[in-house]
């Protein structure tokens, strides 16, 4: 297994990152058929308002995803893997075979306005960094203290390294989290540009919804292995993915864990999907030796001959 794409997921987002996409005929074609199913033009959630919009980040985060890896695709670069942080996953169930794309904007639509609508506000993540799993959760037991509405405590959403995590809850309890990890010793402490507490209970409703919507649709078995938000497993199967896209939303992401199977299994190149590079500054923590390429900062031409030089490795 030689190469890996990484799907960001909300917090990614920059203005002008779709304008920033290759003008190449399939990124043409997917803002076309994105356009077709949601009737409106995706090119607008790269602008204000909609860049602090649930729905207008998590769509247009997939509708870049898809149109870069297809884009590749028409090149003749394939992955041997996919994996997706967040809303990232459902670009990767794409590319894998296992979710057509109009269902998946209709499920990305559905599950960023089912979060949004119940948490229009007052709720948000925090990064923290440089603080290990125990005594961070050793802190957010201290602060969740007394309080048993989980509506009001903090809850630990996302396991991105050994010291680095992200947390999801209301704002005051957030920065009052914040205060308390920068005094036990943090690195960094930040708020994310993610306007709803993702990857825990409190999102246990939009779940549920998005398991419904997914038993609708048939998801096939993956091309190649998509890497669990959940179990951090590599699973093909229809019903594993499914299940993972709508518990995805209301539970931890073990995105630490999953790079570490990738790397595992043999990936020596991870191209990141647009926009950013955060995915693929975790991957370089964890080896110097895989190749990480951020499509928003590499021509579509170079990604093809560096795919093609980590092929040639065989």
């Amino acid at each position: 297994m030689q190469l890996a794409y990484l799907f960001p997921g909300q917090g990614a987002q920059t203005e002008g990152y779709l304008r920033r996409l290759p003008g190449h005929p399939c990124v043409r074609e997917t803002l076309q058929e994105a356009a077709d199913v949601l009737g409106e033009e995706p090119q607008g959630y790269d602008r204000e308002p909609a860049l602090h919009s649930t729905v207008g980040v998590q769509l247009g985060l997939l509708v870049a995803g898809v149109a870069q890896a297809r884009a590749l695709a028409a090149e003749g670069v394939l992955p041997d893997a996919v994996a997706g942080l967040s809303v990232g996953a459902f670009g990767a169930a794409v590319a894998c075979g296992s979710l057509e794309f109009p269902d998946a904007l209709r499920l990305v639509r559905l599950r960023a306005r089912c979060m949004q609508d119940d948490f229009p506000r007052g709720y948000g993540m925090l990064a923290v960094s440089g603080l290990r799993q125990v005594p961070l959760e050793s802190l957010l037991e201290r602060i969740n203290a007394g309080h048993e509405d989980p509506r009001a405590r903090v809850h630990l959403a996302n396991l991105n390294g050994d010291a680095q995590f992200v947390l999801a809850g209301a704002d005051a309890r957030l920065d009052e989290i914040g205060r308390a990890a920068r005094a036990a010793g943090a690195r960094q402490v930040e708020r994310l540009a993610v306007a709803v507490p993702s990857h825990c209970s409190l999102l246990a409703h939009c779940g549920e919804e998005l398991a419904q919507a997914l038993r609708a649709l048939r998801l096939r078995d993956a091309r190649l292995p998509y890497m669990a938000n959940t179990t951090a497993r590599a699973l093909r199967a229809a019903d594993d993915i499914a299940r993972d896209l709508a518990e995805g939303v209301m539970r931890p992401v073990r995105w630490y864990d999953a790079n570490r199977l990738l790397l595992e299994l043999g990936v020596q190149c991870v191209i990141e999907m647009p926009p950013g590079q955060a995915l693929g500054r975790m991957v370089r923590q964890l080896s110097c030796r895989v190749e990480v390429l951020a499509s928003e900062e590499t021509s579509l031409r170079s990604l093809v001959v560096r795919a093609q030089r980590v092929r040639s490795r065989q």
